[in-house]
């Protein structure tokens, strides 16, 4: 065992006046398995970079273990996967490897195969094994659950949870509970660390949050209360400083030394009531600092004219002479939120892409409504690029609205002057969703829209969809997502 420290970090990416970090100090344990968690854009990544030594900073990072990374980009893809893994562990035994596939439930013949010849989920493994081979080593493990379907997600978990010495930045709610034992927050004013997995950090948060909420509801009408209450006294004692005077009518005399006694009582009292003021203020000041803005989103989806709105019956996908995915029968009535779920490859997005008429060779019968609206969320962000008034532009999208549902999925105002392809992945992929709320639609079709995307906003795009129903055809792998949402579920 030993400790990484973090002490006084502060960074700004060059040309920024917004610090990224200021002054945040902590200390990890190198035993630890520690799930990483924020929201789209706070620096997760960029803070694991850090750790790499990629940026000057200001502070001190001191370390007696090295770091290495996920995912570790192979230069030469073309080789075999033995040879491409010695990029990562030089001296590697491999029957040592072979233990760590085991465990992975692969085979050793992958390692003779050519890198780019393997799946998502085959890449992450054999990167893993090899990357926890290393001596002496603290592992910074970025996303990897990104397109792995729930199978994969489960089997590296389960992996992950026998290990120890990590960093893992995931939104998979399932996938962190099973795998760590502490969680290293990135919170709006300040980084914490607690132990426990994401359940256990996610209700210790939203108790604090109530907390807070709570506190601070009450010293809001304390403060009102006390604003009332020194006007009120700061009338009395003018008006009782002005009586020491008497008025012209007045024909009794005026006992000026008990007037001012009592003046300045009232006066005091108002003094006393300005200093409650000041400390019902300053409590006020420490409150809800990291409290989460989770707004209700909306999603205003066309009716269509009759209630099934696409049918296929035994169809087929082809790509040339290779079956993609065979004989799939299925109906989407208004209301249903139907979740596609396979493996990788099984053909759920191209089955996605047919239905919002790719043309995709097929067979068998497909009967899409006459005059169906379909918005569609594809996964790949990377097209992204330009202002985000010419994407609104482009899509025929009210601007205002918009930016409106990215303000609630935590985009900050100086964000709208950025060129959409310096977001982060996760920022990418809410531009694709608010675009998608934003268009006029009998039917959604998104296919792995949580990519990315931070836990919050998965929580609130959850309650969008159990809110408004929406007809919704889908493709997701974060588990609790698919149990929340899914009203129908197709096993290709």
């Amino acid at each position: 065992m030993s400790l990484i420290q973090v002490s006084q970090l502060t960074f700004a990416y060059e040309g920024s006046y917004d610090p990224i970090f200021e002054n945040i100090s902590f200390q990890i344990d190198t035993d630890w398995k520690l799930g990483f968690t924020g929201r789209n854009g706070r620096g997760k990544t960029t803070f694991l970079n850090l750790l790499l030594g990629k940026y000057e900073y200001s502070g001190h990072i001191s370390a007696s273990v090295g770091f290495h990374y996920f995912p570790f980009q192979i230069a030469d893809q073309t080789q075999l996967t033995m040879y491409a893994l010695e990029e990562i562990c030089p001296d590697f035994e491999q029957w040592r490897l072979i233990r760590e596939l085991t465990l992975l439930d692969m085979s050793e013949d992958v390692l003779y195969r050519p890198f780019e010849t393997l799946s998502n989920g085959e890449q992450t493994k054999v990167l893993l094994a090899a990357l926890f081979l290393k001596e002496n080593r603290f592992l910074l493990i970025d996303e990897p659950t990104n397109h792995l379907d729930r199978q994969a997600r489960k089997l590296i978990s389960d992996y992950l949870r026998k290990k120890s010495g990590y960093i893992l930045v995931s939104h998979d709610r399932a996938f962190l509970d099973n795998c760590v034992d502490h969680i290293l927050s990135i919170n709006k004013t300040n980084i914490d660390i607690q132990k426990g997995n994401f359940s256990d950090w996610w209700e210790n948060k939203r108790r604090q949050d109530q907390f807070e909420l709570a506190a601070d509801d009450k010293l809001r009408k304390d403060i009102k209360r006390l604003n009332e209450s020194a006007r009120r006294t700061s009338n009395w004692s003018d008006e009782v400083e002005k009586s020491k005077n008497g008025t012209r009518n007045s024909g009794s005399k005026i006992d000026k030394g008990y007037v001012g006694h009592k003046a300045a009582k009232m006066m005091k009292r108002s003094k006393s009531i300005e200093q409650r003021q000041q400390n019902a203020v300053e409590q006020k000041s420490q409150l809800l600092h990291n409290v989460e803005n989770a707004e209700s989103l909306k999603i205003a989806q066309l009716n269509y004219h009759k209630s099934r709105l696409v049918e296929l019956d035994k169809v087929s996908i082809f790509y040339g002479d290779k079956q993609v995915c065979g004989e799939i029968s299925l109906t989407i009535e208004q209301g249903d939120r139907v979740a596609l779920s396979g493996k990788n490859g099984s053909g759920k997005s191209s089955l996605l892409k047919l239905i919002r008429g790719e043309d995709i060779g097929h067979t068998g019968q497909m009967r899409i409504g006459s005059g169906l609206a379909i918005s569609y969320v594809q996964q790949d962000t990377s097209h992204l690029k330009g202002s985000f008034t010419d994407y609104a532009d482009e899509y025929d999208i009210d601007e205002s609205l918009f930016k409106a549902i990215l303000r609630k999925l935590d985009f900050a105002r100086v964000q709208f002057e950025k060129d959409l392809s310096a977001l982060s992945g996760g920022q990418k992929k809410k531009v694709l969703i608010a675009r998608s709320l934003c268009e006029k639609a009998h039917l959604h079709i998104w296919d792995e829209p949580l990519n990315f995307i931070d836990v919050i906003s998965r929580m609130q795009i959850e309650e969008l969809l159990l809110e408004h129903e929406p007809t919704l055809l889908f493709v997701e792998h974060d588990s609790q997502f698919c149990d929340h949402i899914a009203t129908k579920t197709i096993e290709l």
